[in-house]
């Protein structure tokens, strides 16, 4: 089964170059959202520490195969959290993974979904489906971009 690098996700799975992100800030409301809905931006660099293929089923390269990645999220350096993901092969030639996340951060989860065609462009909008305490009901986006084999850049818009 051919390995997966951070650039074609995420996704979700992140070597080298850091990158000083940006504080968490508060955006305004956006002219798209209702006046009560305000959007808030954070950006993180990720860095993959553990990743993993498994072959099920069929031996080999096939439906159901997946991909399990592990990272650290930083904010200016400092470690502040991680995010965890499993992509499963849901079409292959050419290849399609359905990828499922938690981020995990200081003031609560943020759980995130995404359907990666292979190859990947270079940047990738994560859908965001929800989260917990600070993040309860959390909507919106999450853009990554890769910067190497196992790091990524992460700018969360969340509703």
């Amino acid at each position: 089964m051919p390995k997966l690098s951070l650039r074609a996700f995420i996704p979700v799975g992140a070597a080298a170059v850091v990158l000083a992100a940006a504080p968490l800030a508060s955006a305004g409301a956006s002219s798209t959202h209702h006046a009560h809905q305000r959007e808030q931006t954070i950006q993180l660099v990720a860095r993959q520490t553990q990743s993993e293929a498994v072959d099920v089923g069929k031996k080999g390269h096939s439906l159901g195969d997946q991909l399990v990645i592990a990272e650290d999220l930083y904010r200016n350096g400092k470690k502040i959290g991680d995010h965890a993901v499993v992509c499963t092969y849901v079409h292959t030639g050419p290849d399609a993974l359905q990828c499922l996340g938690t981020f995990a951060l200081p003031q609560g989860q943020i759980t995130g979904q995404a359907l990666l065609h292979l190859p990947s462009p270079s940047a990738v909008d994560v859908a965001i489906t929800g989260g917990s305490g600070a993040y309860s009901g959390a909507g919106g986006y999450v853009h990554t971009v890769p910067a190497g084999t196992t790091e990524r850049h992460l700018t969360f818009h969340i509703r």
